[in-house]
């Protein structure tokens, strides 16, 4: 099975980067940073989640987030899904943190139960085809709005979601241009998806 194996930020100065999802998130190796080397206005086309246990983890983090430096796209708030709140990093990328636990059981833990990438596509039915093509397996599946794949022992979930759906979801416009200023790594070979995400090849002992 196909997994998505690793995700590398292009930003501007990825040692500020990496101190700062360091600080904020704890998230260690399943980031890695690189210079930015095209521009990139407005949405970039995806969002990253962290799935946390419960309503006090998302606070902890996303104010953890904002004391580090992340831009308030939304503030947390209790939905009939649960508790979350949407943060923009220094680099420019949007992070969800969500937990559909309703109360809090117990303080809060920073606990990271999943990292998942979510990308905006045009044509769900479309991109999902090509990601079935390159191996990987559904886990969930919502009609043309939204799929999400098996993790396959990767280190995030790969999930698609219709752009315009996914910008709501996030609090900001869909409009954008220039590179997506991300690069995926799998140990399945090269390719580009049908709005442009680029995978890297990398080795099996290089997975994190």
């Amino acid at each position: 099975m196909t997994s998505l194996d690793t995700i590398t930020l292009e930003v501007a100065d990825p040692a500020a980067a990496e101190r700062f999802y360091t600080t904020a998130f704890g998230l260690g190796a399943r980031l890695r940073f690189r210079p930015s080397p095209e521009p990139s206005t407005g949405f970039r086309g995806f969002t990253l989640s962290l799935v946390v246990p419960r309503p006090a983890d998302v606070h902890a983090l996303f104010d953890a987030a904002v004391e580090a430096g992340a831009e308030v796209l939304k503030p947390v708030a209790k939905s009939m899904w649960g508790h979350g709140g949407v943060v923009r990093a220094p680099d420019g990328t949007i992070w969800k943190i969500a937990t559909s636990a309703k109360k809090d059981t117990g303080p809060a833990t920073r606990r990271i139960d999943d990292v998942v990438l979510l990308l905006g596509v045009a044509d769900v039915t479309a991109s999902k085809k090509f990601y079935l093509d390159r191996g990987f397996a559904v886990a969930k599946s919502f009609g043309r709005m939204y799929v999400e794949f098996e993790g396959g022992g990767g280190s995030v979930k790969l999930a698609l979601y219709r752009r315009r759906a996914l910008a709501k979801d996030a609090g900001v416009s869909p409009e954008g241009t220039g590179s997506h200023r991300i690069a995926l790594g799998t140990a399945a070979g090269s390719c580009t998806d049908p709005d442009g995400f680029a995978w890297e090849a990398i080795p099996m002992a290089a997975r994190s």
